[in-house]
């Protein structure tokens, strides 16, 4: 059974949406009203030997981690910050002092985006699983960005370099061996990610028509807003910035660097479709909520096949995809 058509499914039989629900399954996050205002819900579980391995993390950054990568999704719809709540499961041996150093590095990262962890809940498990809810705060759901606006014309943009994640993992993995500055570089992008939550905002207010976080790869990523908006993302490899020592790993996993960055996923940057009127707008914006983001243009939208495609590659690119 596959993600994606299991996710289609449950599309179908949840449709015929309650009067309060603004967007439903399909998008990074769902959105309520909520009285005067309105909620965007994203919940996102990571679980020990399928997204990531105790023994290569420290318990805060699995903590820092499964927190990032929830808030990646608000950062996507472009979203303010809120509540978040913890469902913890954990497996027989644990100690104290371990959960205390992942929720309170959990901590750490919702308060430097505006957040609090409000409450949750703790179970034992048969394995580590770390579940954020997290919920951000509207006042106008047509200041947001989801998935489905991209329009032919539209600019395809990044905000931040790619494949550092995937190389750090095979560093962990001890796949790939690098100088030890580089290394570590590389593994504190798979292990402390970066939500973009100022630049989402920034984006989606100042006129982006679609976004999307990458966490399963470029091309897996960009092809869910080709899908959702009815258009083509035509992106090229030769334009995609790479993180500083990906060519080094890729030469060392036999994969050309760009193929890798395109495909690696769980970088947790935002990839954004931008009318080219707006280009300078946006990159001003995007600057002024985060100096340590920078746009990086890497294709354009087109009429054909929903999707994405990149012009450039020998073959058919494609991230990662659960197989439940």
């Amino acid at each position: 059974m596959r993600e994606l058509e299991l996710i289609q499914d449950l599309d179908a039989l949840l449709a015929g949406l309650a009067p309060r629900v603004v967007i439903g399954v399909g998008d990074d996050a769902a959105v309520v009203r909520t009285g005067g205002a309105y909620a965007v819900t994203s919940v996102d579980t990571m679980l020990d030997g399928v997204h990531f391995r105790c023994g290569q993390l420290s318990w805060a950054e699995i903590g820092h981690r499964a927190l990032a990568g929830a808030l990646s999704d608000l950062a996507a719809m472009g979203a303010g910050g809120g509540e978040i709540y913890l469902a913890l499961g954990l497996p027989e041996g644990t100690v104290r002092s371990d959960c205390v150093e992942l929720i309170g590095a959990a901590q750490d990262l919702a308060i430097r985006n505006g957040m609090t962890i409000a409450g949750g809940d703790i179970t034992r498990a048969p394995a580590l699983s770390v579940s954020f809810t997290v919920i951000g705060y509207v006042d106008d759901p047509g200041c947001l960005a989801g998935r489905a606006g991209a329009r032919p014309g539209d600019l395809v943009g990044v905000t931040g370099p790619l494949g550092g994640p995937a190389a750090g993992l095979a560093v962990l993995e001890g796949r790939v061996r690098l100088p030890e500055r580089v290394a570590e570089a590389l593994r504190r992008s798979y292990a402390r990610p970066e939500p973009r939550l100022a630049a989402g905002r920034a984006l989606a207010e100042a006129g982006a028509t679609a976004m999307i976080d990458l966490s399963d790869g470029l091309a897996t990523d960009a092809g869910h807003i080709g899908r959702a908006s009815r258009v083509c993302l035509e992106l090229s490899l030769s334009r995609l910035p790479l993180a500083d020592g990906l060519e080094a790993a890729a030469g060392q996993l036999g994969r050309p660097p760009a193929e890798l960055a395109a495909i690696g996923g769980e970088d947790y940057e935002l990839c954004a479709c931008v009318p080219p009127s707006a280009r300078a707008v946006l990159e001003a914006a995007v600057a002024s909520a985060d100096p340590s983001v920078r746009m990086t243009w890497i294709g354009r939208v087109i009429q054909g096949s929903p999707g994405a495609s990149f012009q450039d590659a020998a073959r058919r690119l494609e991230g990662y995809e659960h197989v439940l």
